[in-house]
C-alpha cells in the first residue's frame, strides 16, 4: 500500500515531506503527547538507537498533534536526534489510520493511537504497528528493516 505524503513541521519549524525520504526506509511513528510516560520512553528509544537505524538506512519521524512549540520543549528536554512532527489539524493522523477511538478509566474517547508505519524506500507501507509497547518498540522495527 502507497503511503500517504505528508508535509508537517519539525520541533524546529523546518517542513518534512514524505516523498523528501524517497530511498530510504523510513519509521513513522504517532505518539498522543509530548512529554508523558510511554512518550517519553518511546522517544528515547528511538534517540538511543538512532545510529542503529541509520546504519540499516532508515531515518525516524514521530508524529502528535501537539504544537511546534510543544516539540521543540519535549526534544530539547530529551536531546532528541530525529524529527518530531506538529500535525496540529489531525490530517496526517487521518491519513494513516492513527486517529481514532481510545479509552481510558473507563471513558471513550478520540485521540492518536499509538501507531508506527514502516514505509521501504519505494514509498510503500511494508508493516504496521498497533498498540506498541513504547519500551521495546525500537528494538522491533530494527528487526524487521
Amino acid at each position: 500500500m502507497k503511503a500517504p505524503d505528508f508535509s508537517l513541521p519539525d520541533q524546529k519549524g523546518k517542513i518534512h515531506k514524505l516523498s523528501d525520504y524517497k530511498g530510504k526506509w523510513v519509521v513513522l511513528y504517532f505518539y498522543p503527547k509530548d512529554d508523558t510516560p510511554g512518550c517519553i520512553k518511546e522517544a528515547c528509544g528511538f534517540r538511543d538507537n538512532v545510529e542503529e537505524f541509520k546504519k540499516k538506512g532508515a531515518v525516524i519521524l514521530g508524529v502528535s498533534k501537539d504544537s511546534v512549540e510543544s516539540h521543540k520543549k519535549f526534544a530539547e528536554k530529551y536531546q532528541l536526534n530525529f524529527p518530531i512532527l506538529a500535525d496540529t489539524g489531525k490530517e496526517v493522523l487521518k491519513a494513516y489510520g492513527a486517529w481514532g477511538e481510545k479509552k481510558f478509566l473507563g471513558k471513550t474517547f478520540m485521540g492518536t493511537l499509538r501507531n508506527t508505519y514502516l514505509i521501504n524506500p519505494k514509498g510503500n507501507i511494508t508493516k504496521k504497528f498497533e498498540k506498541v509497547n513504547p519500551l521495546i518498540h525500537p528494538q522491533e522495527i530494527l528487526k524487521e528493516i
